[in-house]
């Protein structure tokens, strides 16, 4: 799981996605307000905060250091970007496709000896 936490105006932000099936959820002073699956290389999330002021999640796979980064924006004005490895995201979508591989081929090994 990687997570990203940022403060607005007295409103905590975090933003976590998941490493094995690509759930991201954006949680606003501990409450679920945001929640999707991302598969790609780039999503975006909008959360009103308690003053009713918009703020922007921007998350995507920068492509010149190969970091995922989220954009943080309050009325669209960027506040900060906050960045982390994308090699620990890649090992773990690995294990889960391999995973997947292997319960795969175990079920149709199954399904061929009956």
């Amino acid at each position: 799981m990687i997570t990203f936490n940022y403060r607005i105006n007295h409103n905590l932000i975090v933003l976590k996605i998941s490493n094995w099936c690509g759930l991201e959820s954006v949680f606003l002073n501990g409450k679920l307000v945001s929640r999707k699956f991302n598969f790609g290389a780039f999503s975006i999330h909008n959360v009103a905060l308690r003053n009713g002021k918009l703020c922007k999640l921007q998350l995507f796979i920068d492509a010149k250091s190969n970091l995922l980064t989220c954009r943080v924006y309050n009325q669209e004005k960027l506040m900060i970007t906050l960045k982390e490895g994308k090699k620990h995201l890649l090992e773990s979508k690995r294990y889960l496709e391999i995973g997947s591989l292997l319960c795969s081929l175990s079920l149709i090994g199954i399904l061929y000896l009956m």
